[in-house]
């Protein structure tokens, strides 16, 4: 007759237990490895005009690293960008990520500066601008970019560009 010691059938939930926790353990590991795969979007900038919004990430850049001139030219010229529709009566509101405002950022209306560059999250300005010969605007629609700058005042280089469409609605 075999005899066991005293105890040893608890031994068995033991070593079922020890192997959850392995188990477990290793599930989180993986997860973290597949989370650290991922790339981290870029960040987002919103227009607002009225109850209407759209965002967008960046058209080109917004990972930090600086643009070169043909990559500007080229965002710029990208068709496949987000629009909304303006009252020239209303006011249109601009939002960045903390991230891009720490990096001071600026509106630009048809490839040209519109506002100076700013370090705050949110700026507005008024709808009617955005159709104003005075201002560039040319026709029923602009594209208006907000551009990302390095962190230096009045800087000229750009780190990202989100480009959108502003269709004039009478």
């Amino acid at each position: 007759m075999t005899t066991m010691p005293r105890g040893g059938a608890a031994d068995v939930l033991g070593v079922v237990r020890r192997r959850r926790a392995v188990a477990a353990a290793g599930a989180v590991c993986a997860g973290l490895l597949v989370l650290s795969a991922c790339d981290k979007p870029t960040p987002l900038s919103t227009i607002t005009v009225g109850r209407d919004s759209v965002s967008s990430e960046a058209t080109c850049g917004g990972e930090g690293k600086t643009l070169q001139a043909a990559e500007l030219t080229q965002c710029l010229g990208d068709k496949d960008i987000k629009s909304i529709s303006v009252d020239p009566d209303e006011t249109v509101r601009f939002g960045v990520d903390p991230d891009v405002a720490d990096k001071r950022w600026t509106i630009l209306m048809n490839g040209q500066p519109l506002t100076e560059d700013s370090d705050k999250t949110y700026r507005t300005i008024p709808g009617s601008v955005f159709f104003n010969a005075q201002y560039g605007a040319q026709g029923n629609s602009t594209l208006v970019t907000i551009k990302a700058g390095d962190g230096k005042k009045q800087s000229q280089a750009a780190t990202g560009l989100w480009s959108f469409k502003l269709k004039k609605d009478d």
